[in-house]
């Protein structure tokens, strides 16, 4: 079966600076497959490959190493031409971070990665301070 829409059309997908897609999403969401997911919350697992990182609601990652290893691995796929995404309980604070994240990783300037995630996934995205101050040492 195909997807009704093509990946780079679908809702919550993301093109990043080099032309690389990511989606981002609510875990519990109804979506179609992607090719690897990086779970930022617990909730259902999607039967294709993932990763978790542990990331409390309204923080920053638990563990700064794991998290950006992961999201290099998620970068990396992404570049391959997977279908990758990124997902967690609301789909907007946790996920918005991971999303501005692999906008720096993958060129952006740090200081306008909150506003590219704000226009291009959800208005609200990044929702914390802290999250703001942990993207600064993202690069």
């Amino acid at each position: 079966m195909t997807d009704p829409q093509p990946w780079s059309e679908q809702s919550g997908v993301l093109v990043l600076p080099s032309g690389a897609t990511v989606r981002g999403r609510r875990i519990g969401a109804v979506t179609s497959p992607a090719d690897f997911a990086l779970l930022l919350a617990p909730g259902p697992e999607p039967i294709w490959p993932h990763r978790k990182i542990r990331w409390p609601d309204f923080w920053v990652p638990l563990d700064r190493a794991d998290a950006l290893d992961a999201l290099r691995v998620a970068l990396r796929r992404a570049y391959d031409g997977e279908r990758v995404e990124v997902a967690c309980r609301g789909g907007v604070g946790r996920t918005g971070t991971a999303l501005a994240a692999l906008a720096i990783l993958d060129g952006l300037p740090a200081d306008r990665a909150v506003p590219w995630v704000r226009a291009g996934y959800h208005p609200k995205a990044v929702e914390t301070p802290w999250q703001r101050r942990w993207l600064r040492r993202v690069a």
